[in-house]
């Protein structure tokens, strides 16, 4: 009994996490960038030597960044940098510029969409 109990349980276990990770829950990079979740919406940054990009979703639905407000800090060693992104039309915020990215570089990233509260994310650059 306690047997069939177990495999029940893990088939159970099965079901559950495949129908959560179905269509629509994939919150991976779109863009070749870094991913942050922040309640329903998805968060992609691209960090580039010459342009951050920020890229919102909302379960894989382009939101609109008209009206939004967003600044990206660049921490890479002691090194402390603030780009003011701008709306970049559909889903995106971007910045141009001279910036240090990769591997050990942490960027900080403080958005206000249109008619939505402040939310915060921080990103560890590859």
């Amino acid at each position: 009994m306690k047997k069939l109990l177990i495999a029940f349980l893990g088939a159970a276990t099965l079901v559950v996490t495949t129908v959560h990770a179905g269509a629509g829950h994939d919150h991976g990079p779109k863009h070749g960038g870094v991913v942050r979740e922040m309640g329903s919406f998805t968060y992609e940054l691209v960090a580039k030597s010459d342009t951050l990009t920020v890229h919102v979703s909302d379960h894989g639905k382009p939101i609109a960044t008209a009206g939004a407000k967003a600044e990206v800090t660049i921490y890479a060693g002691n090194d402390k940098t603030v780009v003011a992104l701008e709306p970049a039309g559909d889903n995106r915020m971007a910045a141009k510029g001279r910036f240090k990215v990769g591997v050990g570089v942490r960027a900080a990233l403080t958005v206000t969409l249109a008619g939505k509260p402040e939310a915060k994310a921080t990103f560890n650059l590859k």
